[in-house]
């Protein structure tokens, strides 16, 4: 029996980690792909398009957290087999993703120089960012609906239309990319504004294909339209419970990487196109530990749905054992590729030489990433302990890295490589605090019991 669990436990998991891990390459290399060609193009542009994608960092970050509370309560329900209840907690989901696009939509697109312009005081970067998030900004919108939708999904176990739907954006962003910048193919030439307009159909496409699969493919969950707008107020009340704190853990961490890029913007021309060169690899880089947490959080909460603890006991120290070893993994990667990434961009030597030492930092400090944040995001959120995530995120990051980094920059005028590890060390720092949580199994709470009593009494 154990056997059978265990191999159900690794069938499951790597098939979660590897579809979403796949779909989520893809979402950053459109970015990414905008980066490298701007690159080529002009290093100003990439710049630029490097401080808009933070504000879709942003929004990603915001999205994403309520897509975790959507698995956390959700895949609750499917342990459950309470198929009812999990688009209940989708509705109420759909409706707090929607309001958080179009309020950040509302913000950027009437503001989009002054929001820009926080991030760095460069007039000719905020200039081309500004024109290339004025077009972005009408996808946040479309981003958000397909992104909840493959949460919906997720949350029942249902993995590979997101990766579809993602190569199939990213070949669309690719070719659109190639022939609206530079002017192939009988295209005018447009630069950034070419970047944005392929983004934004690539975004369109992916949203298209993920709606057609959820209502004409999908036999798991039978939706239909209605299903997105019928909010319950019971529902609702338990998913901004569960949800928010996810919501807001995702907003602090985006916001936090607003001003570390801030911080960053002032510390010189070299500065910003070393991150511009270094974030995507983040980026890119994160998602190990993003689909990690994003597998973690679907076997966990539907383990704690049913009811069979003892067996979540076992799941939980495997899982712990592969997020060490994908640590050193991805630091190994990144410290072979750091060279060879960076020799994709045209840029000058001191920017180049920058490129290599921040990418080399991020290597050192993903091995913290990989294993605290599937730990917490994942484990413990999953399990249904929400609120932990936020409030740790929120004395790292706000107590402790930003007013560190602040002094480093502005008071002490470290280095600008010390300022940048200092941005980073968080993901080092929470590994202790991940460790001592998941193991203690306190965080072990089933959201939907109040809810079953409440239903079962009516």
């Amino acid at each position: 029996m154990k056997r059978k669990t265990d191999a159900y436990f690794y069938k499951t998991y790597f098939n979660i980690f590897g579809m979403v891990a796949a779909q989520s390459l893809i979402v950053f290399g459109v970015n990414l792909a905008d980066s490298i060609m701007l690159g080529r193009y002009s290093e100003t542009a990439m710049s630029g398009v490097s401080l808009a994608n933070q504000i879709q960092f942003l929004l990603m970050c915001l999205i994403n957290g309520a897509v975790n509370g959507l698995v956390a309560l959700g895949s609750q329900y499917w342990g459950k087999k309470d198929i009812k209840s999990v688009k209940k907690v989708f509705a109420a989901a759909f409706a707090v993703s929607a309001f958080i696009a179009l309020v950040m939509a509302v913000i950027v697109g009437v503001f989009p120089s002054g929001v820009l312009g926080a991030l760095s005081n460069k007039a000719d970067i905020v200039a081309e960012g500004a024109r290339y998030i004025s077009i972005m900004v009408h996808s946040y919108i479309v981003f958000a609906v397909s992104y909840i939708v493959i949460g919906l999904l997720r949350a029942v176990e249902t993995v590979r239309i997101g990766f579809y739907t993602s190569v199939m954006a990213l070949f669309i962003n690719v070719f659109l990319n190639y022939a609206l910048i530079f002017g192939h193919f009988g295209f005018q030439e447009l630069g950034v504004v070419g970047a944005a307009w392929a983004t934004l159909a690539s975004r369109v496409a992916e949203l298209i294909v993920a709606l057609i699969y959820l209502f004409f493919v999908d036999k798991k969950l039978n939706m239909r339209l209605g299903d997105f707008i019928a909010v319950d107020r019971r529902f609702l009340r338990d998913y901004l419970r569960a949800g928010l704190p996810l919501v807001g853990s995702g907003g602090s961490w985006g916001v936090a990487m607003f001003l570390q890029t801030s911080i960053i913007g002032r510390l010189g021309a070299a500065a910003i196109g070393a991150n511009a060169v270094s974030a995507p690899v983040f980026q890119v880089v994160s998602v190990l530990y993003q689909s990690s947490s994003s597998a973690s959080a679907v076997l966990t909460a539907k383990t704690v749905g049913e009811g069979d603890i003892p067996r979540l006991n076992r799941y939980v120290k495997k899982m712990q054992i592969i997020f060490v070893v994908m640590g050193i993994i991805s630091c190994l990667a990144m410290l072979f590729c750091r060279v060879a990434i960076v020799d994709f961009y045209d840029v000058s030597a001191e920017t180049r030489a920058l490129s290599v030492t921040f990418i080399t930092i991020l290597s050192v400090t993903v091995i913290g990433s990989a294993y605290e944040a599937p730990c917490l995001v994942g484990i413990v959120s999953g399990g249904g302990d929400t609120k932990f995530v936020f409030k740790n995120d929120i004395i790292f990051m706000w107590c402790i890295v930003l007013p560190l980094s602040a002094l480093s920059a502005f008071v002490f005028k470290w280095p600008v490589p010390v300022t940048f590890f200092i941005l980073k060390m968080d993901q080092i720092l929470k590994c202790a605090v991940a460790a001592v949580k998941v193991n203690r199994y306190r965080w072990i709470r089933d959201l939907t019991k109040e809810r079953v009593q409440v239903t079962g009494s009516e």
